[in-house]
């Protein structure tokens, strides 16, 4: 019978969590990007746009993050289109977390005062340039916080797609504990290591939210 030790199970656990990373990191700043045109989208003056954003938004959030999976991964074959667990997920995460991103931004620009709207346009800015240059710096300071706050929801949101073969931190947990029969152990230091990923994250959302702040700093 093959033994495994402790430094065996959280040396593999490790190396596994290197895809959980990678994943966030990918779906994040994917998410970012399509989350920036969603939410110009979204306030935008073209009413089309706006309710096509609209519908976007509530598609991705009003449906479970695990259903996207499977129909990324087992619904697009069935259309002719053969997709990776690793393309699945990434694609899947980067759509989901845009989702959340856009309606986080834009609470913030909401929360922007109406008169610095007005204050630009007197200048003759169009409205791309109101966005640029004076409503999305300052909405940017009260995104800080949510949006690095949001990011824990990600590292989280990863280990799910272990259900459709990512091996991620989550997905090897359970290879390795099919291997050594130790689930409390193998569960135990894949739950630490995702303590470890988040809390950091967390705690700075939370430091962040302090220091910037700015509604309850200037009223």
């Amino acid at each position: 019978m093959i033994t495994f030790s402790t430094w065996d199970i959280v040396s593999n656990l490790l190396l596994a969590a290197r895809w959980t990373v990678l994943l966030s990191l990918v779906a994040f700043a994917g998410g970012g990007i399509v989350g920036l045109m969603l939410l110009y989208a979204r306030i935008s003056r073209a009413a089309a746009l706006r309710r096509a954003a609209s519908v976007y938004i509530e598609l991705f959030q009003g449906t479970p993050l695990l259903m996207q999976l499977f129909l990324a991964f087992f619904g697009l074959p069935l259309l002719g289109v053969e997709v990776s667990p690793w393309l699945a997920a990434g694609v899947t995460l980067t759509l989901w977390t845009a989702a959340f991103l856009a309606e986080i931004w834009r609470g913030c620009v909401e929360a922007i005062p109406k008169g610095q709207w007005e204050a630009s346009s007197s200048l003759a800015m169009s409205f791309f340039e109101q966005l640029r240059h004076v409503i999305l710096p300052q909405a940017m300071r009260i995104a800080v916080p949510p949006t690095v706050g949001f990011s824990v929801q990600v590292v989280k949101g990863t280990a799910l797609t272990s259900i459709i073969g990512f091996v991620e931190l989550t997905k090897a947990a359970t290879i390795i504990t099919n291997a050594t029969f130790e689930p409390f152990t193998v569960y135990g230091f894949a739950a630490l290591i995702y303590f470890i990923l988040c809390w950091p994250l967390s705690k700075s959302s939370q430091i962040l939210e302090r220091k910037l702040n700015v509604a309850h700093r200037n009223h």
